[in-house]
């Protein structure tokens, strides 16, 4: 959901001098602060004024769509890529039935870096994630760091207390409304397929957020930007097109993953709720662990993207597993419930709304209501 990286901008030639509303970004981020250090108590004050101010030089030295492409700095490509971000907007809004906001309305130029270094922790012993609370967004299963030395710092703190951690990078982020998020240079200079799936999932953070259900928020948000993205090629390039291909070869691709991932946090879960000993625990683990990289190896075979070639390619942990698993384990749920809305991610979206005013957790409901066991009135 929420992903930041750290770098001097001042004076950057990249952001042309020219400031995004700098006093209202300033306020509102010191508006912000206050408001989480009055209902914080327990937050830890210097991470809170770490992230506050890299979301403001983010913001700060970012400026409008229009002028970045009146500038004439950017290569073809990059300047074709974000001419398309107005058109994934306006088909997210129309089609799918996401929220209208004024995200994406602007660029950041000052980096090619992915925006965000997020850590996230578990146990050794079981699949359970650390999670810090953050009031409006309740449990949060990783932190963001707008610089890789600070991300470091959390990731060694956390090991030292014999945890499982994961240092990740990511390409996007949403500040679930507070601001205007931007597009920023790394998104413009990948890919097509990425940059439209990418705005397509992040939309969602701002259409229904669960507050502490990061697993539904990413599940959910997945299952939008990658058919969205299919939908979107299809509509503007037809069936036939490489794009429209890769996007459905993504969602196939997504499915062999998912089922895979799922499997293996099942047998995870069986082995730690065995009443045998911590230390066997982690020997046997580590069996595990090597079987589904044995097993990963031939269904990287099937694989029509490059998507998910990557997994495995550090040392397998509870905490990496976890933090895969908060995005990738549950697609199989969601894409069933869109079956049963007829494909429309629009019905989806107002299903998981009405469904959203049950108490407990949302996965949950989910997997009782396509068992015919939830309230009718969903």
């Amino acid at each position: 959901m929420i992903k930041i990286k750290s770098m001097n901008l001042k004076n950057n030639p990249a952001s042309g001098g020219v400031k995004c509303s700098s006093y209202f970004i300033l306020r509102r981020a010191i508006w912000a602060i206050l408001v989480l250090i009055l209902f914080c108590a327990g937050c830890d004050l210097a991470y809170l004024f770490h992230a506050a101010a890299g979301q403001f030089r983010l913001l700060n030295d970012s400026i409008p769509i229009e002028e970045a492409l009146n500038k004439g700095s950017l290569a073809p490509a990059q300047e074709a890529r974000l001419r398309l971000v107005a058109r994934i907007k306006d088909f997210g809004e129309k089609e799918l039935g996401l929220k209208k906001t004024g995200n994406y309305e602007t660029v950041y130029l000052c980096s090619p870096l992915r925006p965000i270094y997020t850590v996230s922790a578990s146990p050794k012993d079981r699949l359970s994630q650390k999670t810090w609370w953050f009031p409006i967004v309740g449990d949060m299963p990783y932190l963001g760091f707008f610089d890789l030395e600070s991300a470091k710092e959390e990731r060694d703190r956390l090991i030292k207390k014999r945890l499982d951690v994961s240092l990740s990078v990511a390409d996007a982020y949403s500040t679930l409304g507070w601001f205007k998020d931007p597009v920023t240079l790394n998104l413009i200079e990948g890919s097509t397929p990425d940059l439209v799936e990418t705005i397509l999932h992040e939309m969602p953070h701002t259409t229904l957020y669960l507050k502490g259900q990061g697993a539904f928020n990413e599940g959910l948000a997945v299952l939008v930007g990658k058919v969205g993205a299919f939908l979107f090629f299809e509509e503007v390039l037809g069936p036939s097109h490489p794009f429209t291909e890769e996007a459905k070869g993504s969602i196939e691709d997504e499915r062999l993953f998912s089922r895979f991932l799922a499997s293996l946090m099942d047998k995870l879960e069986r082995l730690y709720n065995s009443p045998i000993s911590y230390q066997e625990k982690l020997a046997r683990r580590e069996e595990v662990f090597a079987g589904s990289l044995e097993e990963f190896k031939h269904i990287r075979e099937r694989f029509k993207t490059a998507r998910f070639v990557h997994f495995g390619k550090r040392p397998l942990n509870n905490a990496y597993i976890l933090s895969v698993g908060l995005y990738h384990r549950n697609f199989d749920l969601f894409e069933g419930v869109l079956g049963k809305k007829g494909g429309s991610i629009r019905e989806m979206l107002l299903f998981f709304k009405e469904l959203s005013k049950e108490k407990g957790d949302a996965i949950r409901h989910t997997q009782l209501w396509l068992r015919g066991l939830a309230n009718p009135h969903t």
